[in-house]
């Protein structure tokens, strides 16, 4: 009897200690990463809008953004076009590498390709970019660019928007977005200081997590080009700006 105690303790406490090893291995060969910011993700936003001047004079403006990675690492392809009433085109293509350096805040790195066919000269030109993407205090989501390009354009760029819920759907959003000229020596060289701004609001009702119709008012401020040996100088513009667009998410 006390043999077979003896052996039903042992053979116990063996299957404990087998357990407890087993459960260690599977610890130390689990991959947390999908628990900790490790699995990848895609998300994309298409965006057209139709804004119009005090003039009359209206502009499409379309912006699709993809992102695609961890909450770690990720890229970022970014394409913008706008097409002014009786004007051609301008395009821009950025792909960044963003990683994560503090919470809620990316660092950024990449190039921005531009086209623009009412350019006389050099109208397709490659940037180098770096910036920051992140969510600054009060809700405020951000992106800071400088942008350094041939003929030594470098410019800052920012762009930051809040969301204000009025109902679950019903959603008003200011806006800022500002450009500073730091130096321009191109064929259509921008004046340098504070070049451009605009403060709108964005109201917009979500008819689904996907489909999203808004309405825009702004007032903008653009301080005009310098004269070069391609372009005359023009004057400081200031207005309301008046639209309506669709912005879909999936």
């Amino acid at each position: 009897m006390h043999i077979t105690k003896h052996v039903v303790h042992s053979a116990f406490i063996a299957t404990v200690m087998t357990s407890f090893s087993s459960m260690a291995w599977a610890e130390a060969t689990h991959d947390h990463r999908h628990e900790h910011g490790g699995q990848i993700y895609q998300s994309s936003r298409l965006e057209s809008k139709w804004l119009r001047n005090d003039d009359g004079d209206g502009t499409l403006k379309s912006e699709l953004e993809m992102r695609i990675g961890t909450d770690e690492n990720k890229v970022f392809i970014k394409l913008h076009t706008d097409k002014a009433e009786s004007q051609q085109a301008a395009s821009a293509a950025k792909v960044l590498y963003s990683r994560n350096i503090a919470d809620f805040w990316d660092a950024q790195v990449g190039v921005r390709y531009r086209h623009d066919a009412k350019r006389e000269v050099d109208q397709e030109q490659v940037d180098a970019v770096f910036g920051l993407h992140g969510l600054a205090p009060y809700f405020f989501e951000t992106d800071a660019y400088v942008y350094v390009g041939q003929d030594r354009q470098v410019i800052f760029n920012l762009e930051t928007e809040r969301d204000l819920l009025l109902t679950q759907k019903l959603i008003v959003q200011p806006y800022l977005d500002f450009n500073i000229v730091f130096s321009d020596e191109s064929s259509d060289a921008q004046k340098s200081g504070l070049n451009s701004a605009q403060l709108g609001l964005e109201t917009r009702y979500e008819i689904s997590k996907t489909v999203m119709p808004f309405v825009d008012v702004a007032y903008g401020y653009n301080k005009g080009d310098k004269q070069t040996e391609w372009q005359a100088e023009s004057e400081r513009e200031t207005g309301w700006l008046y639209g309506a667009g669709l912005r879909l998410k999936f």
